[in-house]
């Protein structure tokens, strides 16, 4: 997709770090923050109905798409805020909206607990302060598994296959997602990630044990700041009742459903496009609309 700049900066231990720059003035900057195994192609989908007002940055976590490949100990959320602060210091951004998927909203959630000055409104997609089993079993099984297809055709329909959760998609919506997925490699598709990302993945015997933090007192430090939520109706990562408990600890938290998606929504969803112009207004209106 056109009408971005490539941003090449030094993560905050120097390593070599990748993000596109939507330019765009007068709002408050958005910052899009990718999912475990997902890169700044993974926000294509929303930026035709965001881009223009305000400046949008979508950067790929080191160990993802054209960012480099490090030490497996740093892919971890704590590395990733800093390489974050340290993007947006590259770009001279002081504070900006943080649109957080998945891993991308647990890093914005830690980003409002540390570094609440820098951050004007958190959104989050598909993530809450506690994650069910299910989805993170899920995720698990094909973690740090090589992607093998003959053709970008067989990556699709596998996407396809394995994603039933995901309605009303049709045969090309897949292979535009396969696009964002994978990385071209002579003509086929590969996973765009390290496969070493699952060494810091909690493990089954974890998972199933209950053994995963949850970080609700995280994610009542954002409480002040406009927060928003968006939950697939089918996902099996958030539940409704997480949704329901963060809405009782954050009272004038935003909830929106999306029906018919399961982990994660894609952002162009009618419903979604509607709670994402709400979250904006909002993050707007507090900051002043003089994003810097």
């Amino acid at each position: 997709m056109s009408g971005y700049t490539h941003i090449r900066h030094s993560g905050s231990d120097g390593a070599a770090l990748y993000a596109r720059h939507y330019a765009g003035g007068g709002l408050t900057p958005l910052l899009c923050l990718p999912g475990l195994t997902l890169n700044s192609k993974s926000f294509e989908p929303l930026m035709p109905y965001v881009s223009g007002p305000r400046a949008i940055i979508a950067p790929d976590f080191r160990g993802r798409g054209l960012s480099a490949y490090t030490d497996p100990n740093t892919y971890r959320p704590g590395f990733e805020l800093a390489d974050t602060i340290a993007l947006m210091d590259h770009l001279r951004i002081e504070k900006a909206a943080v649109l957080g998927t998945s891993r991308g909203g647990i890093v914005g959630m830690v980003m409002a607990a540390q570094n609440r000055d820098r951050i004007a409104g958190l959104l989050l997609n598909d993530v809450g302060p506690k994650l069910e089993a299910a989805g993170l079993l899920r995720i698990r099984s094909y973690l740090g598994r090589p992607a093998e297809f003959p053709s970008w055709e067989a990556a699709a329909a596998a996407l396809m296959a394995v994603n039933p959760d995901q309605e009303g998609l049709t045969f090309d919506d897949w292979m535009a997602m396969a696009r964002r997925i994978f990385r071209d490699a002579n003509g086929l598709p590969k996973e765009d990630y390290d496969l070493r990302l699952s060494q810091g993945f909690p493990s089954e015997e974890d998972i199933a044990a209950g053994r995963v933090a949850e970080i609700w007192d995280v994610f009542k430090a954002g409480a002040g700041l406009p927060l928003s939520v968006l939950r697939g109706g089918n996902s099996d990562l958030l539940s409704g009742a997480t949704v329901a408990r963060m809405g009782e600890m954050v009272p004038d938290l935003d909830s929106t459903v999306i029906p018919g998606r399961g982990h994660v929504p894609l952002l162009d969803e009618p419903q979604s496009l509607a709670a994402i112009k709400r979250w904006l207004d909002r993050v707007d209106v507090v900051s002043g609309a003089a994003g810097t």
